[in-house]
Formats: C-alpha cells, sequence, structure tokens
C-alpha cells in the first residue's frame, strides 16, 4: 500500500480566486458580514496541513441574528408571496450554477475534506445539483385535498366544506457534517426551499469551504435576502444556540447518534419537529451463491470509498462460511491496491481523513481490537507526515461483542465474520443499536427479497451497496435517525397540515 503527495494545489483560476479572498465571512440577510466578536477560525488540508482560509467564527450572537433575518425572510412577500412556479425556477437556476461551477466546487471539497477529486467532481458535486432540480419539481406540486364530512351538527341549510392546505413548516436549523459537506447541504437545502422554508445553515466547522460557495451562487441565482443564512462556527457555540432557539421551528440534523440524542433535549422548549439522520454501523450479508465478481468489489467500495467516511459504510460484513475465506481474501486484495495521495493527484483512490483527530480514532479502534484478540488481515496503521491517512484494513476474529463491532468507527476498517445459516447472518446484523442501512449479496432473488423484510433498517441494498439518487428515501431504524430524507418523504419534512373546517 503507498502513498505519495504529489498533487496538493488547486488547478482552477476559480478556486484560487475564492480561496484569496480575505476572511470568509457570515451570510446574513443578504449580507456577507464578520461574526459580532470579531472571531476567526482557520481550516485546514488534512492531507498537508497547509492553511486553506480564515473562518468567522459565529457565535449566539449571530445565530439571533441570523434567525431573525430567516424570520423576516420568511414573512416577507419576496419569498411568501414567490409563486410554487418561481420558486421552482429558482431552485433550477440553482442547479445550473452547480453544474457551471463544478470543477471550482469539487476542488475546493477536496482541499477541505481531503476526498479524491474524482469523488466530488463526478459523484458528490453533481448529486448536488440534482437535489436541486428534483425538488424544484415539486415546488409546483405541493396539494391539499378536500375531505367530504359526516359531521351531522349544521344548521338548517348550510354545507360544510372542509379542505387541507400544507404549509411550510418555517425557520429551519439545518446542521451538516464534515464527510459530504456539499451533497448534505444540498439535501437540507432542496427540499426546505421548494416547501418555501427559510434557513440557517451551520456547516461543519471542519469543511465550510464548498458551503459558502453555495451560498454565494444562492445569491447569484436571486435568492432573496435572509432566505438562507450561513453561520460557520463550533458546534458547542452555533449548533447548540441554534437547536435551542425559540425562533427556528425545525431542526434537520446530519451527524453522531450522540449529537443528535443532545439536540433532542435541546429542541424541547419550544417542541421543534425534528429530522435526524444519525449514526450507522451497516452489515452486509454475503450468501453463498453470491456472484463475486459484483460482491467483491461492491463491498470494498461499500466500506472503502471516502476513507469509510459515510454513514452507511459497510463496516460489518458477515459471510457464510464456504465462502468465508475467499471473501476475506479478495477484499485484503482490494484494500491493498488503493492507492493514498493527496486528493487533487488524478491517480489517488483515497486520501487523508478529515484530519489527525479522525484518523487517531480509527487507529484507537483497531488497536484495541488487536489487543482483544482481533487479526487484521491487511491495513491498520495510519501514515503519511500528519498521520491523516488511514490504510484500508480488512479485520477477523472480531466478536460481536467488541467495540469495534459496536460503534461506528467513521473510516476505512471493515470486520468480515463467517456464519453457517441465514438465521445467524440475521441475528448479527441485526444485533446493533443502529439501523441505517445493509447489503445483501446473493444471485437468488427471491431469498433475496425475503431475508431484507428481516433485516431492520432504513434502506437494504441487494446486490450493491451505497446506491443513492434523490428520489429514494434515505434514513434510519433505531438509533439511526428520525425520518427520512430525500424522495416526497424528504419534502415533508419541511411541511405541515392545516385543516380548514368552513361552515357555507
Amino acid at each position: 500500500m503507498t502513498i505519495a503527495i504529489r498533487s496538493s494545489e488547486p488547478t482552477k483560476e476559480a478556486t484560487l480566486r475564492f480561496l484569496a479572498k480575505t476572511a470568509k465571512k457570515l451570510l446574513i440577510d443578504g449580507q456577507w458580514v464578520d461574526a459580532a466578536s470579531g472571531a476567526t477560525f482557520t481550516t485546514c488540508d488534512p492531507a498537508t496541513g497547509k492553511v486553506l482560509a480564515e473562518l468567522s467564527s459565529a457565535d449566539a450572537a449571530d445565530v439571533d441574528v441570523a434567525v431573525s433575518a430567516a424570520r423576516k425572510a420568511f414573512e416577507s412577500d419576496a419569498w411568501r408571496g414567490m409563486t410554487p412556479s418561481a420558486r421552482g425556477k429558482l431552485l433550477w437556476r440553482i442547479a445550473d450554477l452547480i453544474e457551471a461551477n463544478v470543477d471550482e466546487l469539487a476542488e475546493l471539497e477536496t482541499l477541505d475534506q481531503g476526498k479524491s477529486l474524482k469523488t466530488g467532481r463526478f459523484g458528490e458535486i453533481p448529486a448536488s445539483a440534482e437535489q436541486f432540480r428534483y425538488y424544484a419539481g415539486f415546488a409546483t406540486k405541493i396539494l391539499g385535498t378536500t375531505i367530504p364530512t359526516s359531521i351531522g351538527y349544521q344548521p338548517a341549510g348550510k354545507k360544510i366544506f372542509v379542505y387541507t392546505t400544507r404549509e411550510p413548516i418555517g425557520v429551519v436549523a439545518a446542521i451538516t457534517p464534515w464527510n459530504s459537506p456539499m451533497l448534505m447541504a444540498a439535501m437540507k437545502l432542496a427540499p426546505a426551499l421548494a416547501a418555501g422554508c427559510t434557513i440557517v445553515l451551520k456547516p461543519a466547522e471542519e469543511t465550510s469551504l464548498t458551503t459558502l460557495r453555495l451560498g454565494e451562487l444562492m445569491m447569484e441565482a436571486g435568492l432573496p435576502a435572509g432566505v438562507v443564512n450561513i453561520l460557520t462556527g463550533f458546534g458547542e457555540t452555533v449548533g447548540a444556540a441554534l437547536t435551542a432557539h425559540p425562533g427556528v421551528d425545525k431542526v434537520a440534523f446530519t451527524g453522531s447518534t450522540e449529537v443528535g440524542k443532545m439536540i433532542v433535549g435541546a429542541a424541547r422548549g419550544n417542541l421543534k419537529k425534528l429530522t435526524l439522520e444519525l449514526g450507522g454501523k451497516s452489515p452486509a450479508i454475503v450468501m453463498p451463491d453470491a456472484d463475486f465478481a459484483l460482491a467483491i468489489p461492491g463491498i470494498a467500495r461499500g466500506i472503502f470509498a471516502n476513507g469509510g467516511q459515510v454513514c452507511v459504510a459497510g463496516s460489518r460484513v458477515y459471510a457464510h462460511h464456504s465462502v468465508y475465506a475467499r471473501l476475506v481474501e479478495g477484499l485484503a486484495a482490494e484494500a491493498a491496491k488503493l492507492k493514498l495521495g493527496h486528493g487533487l493527484d488524478p491517480e489517488t483512490d483515497l486520501g487523508p481523513l478529515v484530519n489527525r483527530k479522525q484518523a487517531d480514532r480509527v487507529a484507537s479502534y483497531v488497536s484495541e481490537g488487536r489487543g482483544n484478540g482481533a487479526q487484521v488481515v491487511t491495513g491498520g496503521g495510519q501514515m503519511g507526515d500528519l498521520q491523516t491517512f488511514y490504510q484500508p484494513t480488512v479485520v477477523i476474529d472480531v466478536r460481536q461483542d467488541m467495540r469495534m463491532m459496536r460503534e461506528e468507527i467513521f473510516g476505512p476498517v471493515v470486520a468480515v465474520t463467517p456464519f453457517h445459516d441465514v438465521e445467524e447472518a440475521l441475528s448479527f446484523a441485526n444485533d446493533s443499536p443502529y439501523g441505517l442501512a445493509a447489503s445483501l449479496w446473493t444471485s437468488d432473488l427471491s431469498s433475496a427479497h425475503r431475508i431484507s423484510t428481516q433485516i431492520r433498517s432504513g434502506t437494504v441494498w441487494i446486490n450493491c451497496h451505497s446506491y443513492f439518487s434523490p428520489e429514494l428515501p434515505k434514513g434510519g431504524h433505531k438509533e439511526s435517525g428520525w425520518g427520512y430524507e430525500n424522495g416526497a418523504q424528504g419534502l415533508e419534512n419541511y411541511l405541515e397540515t392545516k385543516t380548514v373546517c368552513a361552515l357555507v
């Protein structure tokens, strides 16, 4: 397994211009402003440690101003009075601008987060544009209903007419993670805007650059002032103030289960509506008749893509004992051939993890597992001058009670365990507090559909893993979250129903 830090500088003039700007500011009420306190923090390239930009560090005072701006915009004629068709066209223009600036956005995402350029350029940035296009179509299709009623007590000669309307929920606090910053922002912004909500968006402090650039593009598209506000800063200041703020009607959060539980507590004050996409420990079940031409690269992609920093990463693999050795050998071979390097290098398969802290965290799980009897088949170590790279790792002899089998590692580490029958495989797969996603690998589709009904997770992939599209609902069972993003259900997150009952 090799590592090379060759290309580390952006090549696009637009990227260089954006990075050359002075301290990146907060977007509040259509203006780019400094934090009220004047505080700033830096964001760095995790592969080289180079400082990329200085960002404004918001706090509770900035949250107050941003929430007030969002409330004012929500009640304004410029936004509330905008026709659904005009709202849809606005979302489409945002998508067009994302596509027109895809190279710059991909370079910024790679520099800030570490992911390979091809992951951003051909995957996540185009997928972000598609989020806005998909929900642009929904803007004109938010419909109420008329309800025939059996209410009997009505004056003679009068009729009861009942109908429902669907209305935007109000001001939304959107809090996004560092693993796929642009796409996670789009998954919250697009449906919220289609519904007619206004938003205060807090990106992860580690990876704010593409969100700030998206803010510029949204203003260029003609978004009215205050409809989207962006606050960079830290979870314990900005995030905590947002989730507890009485002026916020809903929180949409993607991140850890631990923080999700804190948000549930913070939302009690005014009973905010919540959408929470939380942790995962996704299993993959490999049956004896699996097509290994699909299974080995598919499972490898499901755990190693983006350095395993994916909420649905297939970090637990349960293989039938008859194919177990073959699968372990195949996954180890896939892991060993991956090239580590700076994400801007076109030959790089895997960049660094988001920072040294995360790489150390991943290493601690593997070290503890080894101490408890787990065996590392390949990988298992940090690399690079900053120790931010982590080798793709395959581990065997991991018991169900080990921490590395129970907790979300969020790194390129997969544990492979044999099973003897379907009942044992299902007991292993469901033996987790999480239920975000799973995959099943078999040539018997009848069996696949039957088994999928017994897996407790929000998504089950058959003969594939980590397949996404805006129309596919995405959410978790158990401690993996509340509610679903994407699809029609994603729009429902930002709407509430009003029943109108009239005597006519």
